[in-house]
């Protein structure tokens, strides 16, 4: 399995964003794909993730109401839109690959498998 993450970049407090992640080698409908973020000195934080086994969406609270998880149709690429940004959401933003997980590792990065290479999301004040 890999993932390709883009759609990074430099905006401003109040801006939108919308990263990508490609997958590519087969990701099956037990996947579960998601969104990590790791700022500078910092431990890597779950954001977002859509699991395959039960085709549900989970969000860390601090991204609630501002972030959106979703994929395509034809399930290869999956999107993370980032609405009303903050400057503590900068970071390097990972997408990440993990089969069969069960509810309690979602957050947990070290249930997932397969890591793209991350792209970095700056917010200004």
């Amino acid at each position: 399995v890999q993932l390709q993450a883009s759609g990074g970049g430099l905006v401003q407090a109040g801006d939108s964003l919308r990263l990508s992640c490609a997958t590519s080698g087969g990701t099956s409908r037990t996947y579960t794909i998601a969104w990590f973020r790791q700022a500078p000195d910092k431990e890597r934080e779950f954001v977002a993730a859509f699991r395959g086994s039960s085709r549900t969406t989970h969000y860390a609270d601090s991204v609630k109401g501002r972030f959106t998880i979703s994929r395509d149709n034809t399930e290869n690429t999956m999107f993370l839109q980032m609405n009303s940004l903050k400057p503590e959401d900068t970071g390097v933003y990972f997408c990440a690959a993990g089969d069969r997980l069960i509810l309690s590792s979602l957050r947990v990065p070290a249930y997932y498998s397969f890591w793209g290479q991350g792209t970095q999301v700056t917010v200004s004040s």
